[in-house]
């Protein structure tokens, strides 16, 4: 083989090391990803390995091998978006999404911020003093000198705590909010991207906090990647929630500027599939940065189904400027499950998870994704839904179907739910019990939503006696995860923190991608390449 056949770039010298052409020994240079690899030819046995230090020659001499390509090197930090980390502050394109409920804890949010990634803080389904106390903390720890954020989650049921959320967001100086399960956009969201907007000294849009916009619709995103409406503004300026400039300036920019595309995902899922969803918003945004002539970029994440390297290596071979991660962090040490929650997710396999009505949607049909094995969630809430949607009453009931509800399922009377339940709103938002007292079907959809509620919370605290009704919230990547995992320090829940599996995630993600590189090169590049074992990272 001529040097020319192998298209050669110039010539290498051999160094100290010679170069490598068996797989086993390609395979131990491509975990050394911080060095730069010269892919080189061998014209004698017409093949291609693998070298390290040497030089670069334009004269070759005696013993000078042909060079196809070098390769510089590379990090887990230059895997996404340059202007991700320039923006947030952040050293990794990695972000912890918000899990309800506080699974996703203050505790956790801090981990990452001090490792120099994003964890937002999982509000949603906390009431308003919870979540008030858990952005205090944020606040005195972390400040504005390092990054975090929390979650506004969309609460068709409950507005105005939509709105007395996002109205604390605002005022306690939260830099980023991510929003979750919004199918269009209220003005809770528009004044979190809007308020506090200005301009510099060189006449840019300055933003006072920034949102993350998690979507899984064309439509939804559309929204939240154009500027925000006329008439929401408009509405917000007439009420003194905005000024006239930031209303201006608003409908300038779009809503949010880091859009996480959310496939098939624990909690609010459309079970969507990353590869055929992600480039579709891709383009989509792309369409939208010309239409409007925006000046600077939208970002595009990936989230769902990310729980092992080679997941986040193609997420960013896709174009993702950053990823999100969700159900293998409810496995953390850092995490607001229960430890026994955290031991039956450590034992999950991908298929064991299925779809359950959603509590904060429950009226409107909505399904999440729970975990399956060793709990009976999913199918006893499923016969909830289906009896709430088949009768028009709790009395309207069957009688025998009523006695296996409150005998199986809620292991109390619908009467006794119900005087719980009319206590907790009477407290929370009066105008849930007038309303139910006025619409049967409604005070059924209370009762049931009380099973909902309550399984959330008996998995965060542990509570032994309904182990058999946990609700956790998990996708696949769950299964993946523990797939990955076995066998490695990281099978224990114990030694699971939450930056740990980042760091070990983003570190195979690099060892993958510069395999993928190798191999598109033409180098012999081994299957086991692709199999980055966990391993303690600092």
């Amino acid at each position: 083989m001529k040097s020319s056949a192998l298209n050669a770039v110039g010539h290498w010298r051999p160094g100290s090391h010679s170069p490598v052409f068996e797989q086993s020994a390609i395979n131990q240079l491509l975990t050394q990803i911080r060095q730069p690899l010269h892919i080189v030819g061998d014209t004698t046995r017409a093949r291609i390995g693998l070298a390290t230090e040497g030089a670069v020659v334009t004269t070759p001499a005696a013993g000078d091998l042909p060079l196809l390509a070098t390769l510089p090197a590379t990090y887990p930090e230059w895997l996404g978006d340059r202007s991700f980390c320039e923006v947030h502050g952040v050293r990794f394109p990695y972000v912890v999404g918000e899990m309800a409920n506080g699974i996703t804890t203050t505790r956790m949010c801090i981990a990452m911020a001090k490792a120099g990634m994003v964890g937002f803080f999982g509000a949603g389904g906390l009431g308003y003093p919870r979540v008030e106390e858990a952005v205090d903390e944020l606040v005195s720890t972390l400040g504005d000198r390092l990054p975090w954020g929390v979650n506004l989650i969309h609460s068709p049921n409950e507005l105005g705590l939509e709105n007395r959320v996002a109205d604390l967001l605002i005022h306690k100086g939260v830099p980023i909010v991510s929003a979750s399960a919004f199918m269009g956009l209220t003005p809770a969201i528009v004044r979190c991207a809007a308020a506090g907007l200005h301009l510099d000294a060189n006449g840019r849009i300055v933003r006072k906090r920034r949102v993350f916009a998690k979507i899984s619709r064309r439509e939804v995103a559309i929204r939240f990647m154009s500027p925000a409406p006329a008439d929401i503004l408009q509405k917000l300026v007439a009420d003194r929630l905005l000024t006239v400039t930031e209303a201006e300036l608003a409908a300038k920019i779009p809503v949010a500027e880091d859009v996480t595309v959310e496939a098939d995902s624990g909690g609010h899922t459309d079970n969507q599939l990353l590869v055929a969803l992600f480039p579709t918003i891709m383009a989509l945004r792309d369409e939208l940065v010309v239409k409007y002539a925006y000046d600077r970029p939208i970002r595009i994440g990936a989230a769902g189904g990310l729980g092992t390297p080679g997941s986040l290596a193609a997420a960013f071979a896709m174009g993702a400027a950053y990823v999100v991660t969700g159900s293998v962090n409810q496995a953390a040490v850092e995490s607001g499950l229960s430890e026994v929650g955290k031991v039956m997710l450590a034992e999950a396999d991908v298929a064991d998870v299925i779809m359950a009505p959603a509590a904060d949607m429950f009226e409107l049909g909505v399904k999440l994704q729970v975990l399956k094995r060793g709990t009976m969630f999913g199918v006893r809430s499923a016969k909830l839904y289906e009896a709430w949607h088949s009768n028009a009453s709790l009395e309207a009931i069957p009688a025998e179907l009523r006695t296996k509800l409150e005998h199986d399922v809620l292991h109390a009377t619908f009467d006794e739910i119900w005087a719980e339940t009319k206590g907790f709103w009477q407290k929370r938002d009066a105008a849930e019990v007038a309303r139910a007292e006025a619409d049967p079907k409604h005070r059924m959809a209370l009762v049931f939503r009380w099973y909902l509620g309550k399984a959330s919370k008996w998995a965060i605290d542990g509570e032994a006696s309904r182990r058999a009704d946990y609700q956790i919230w998990s996708g696949p990547a769950m299964g993946a995860f523990n797939r990955w995992a076995a066998g490695s320090f990281l099978a224990e829940p114990k030694n699971r923190s939450v930056v740990q599996i980042a760091l070990n995630l983003l570190e195979g993600a690099a060892v993958i991608t510069r395999a993928s590189q190798l191999r598109s090169y033409g180098l012999p590049v081994p299957t086991t390449a692709f199999q980055f074992q966990p391993r303690p990272l600092s």
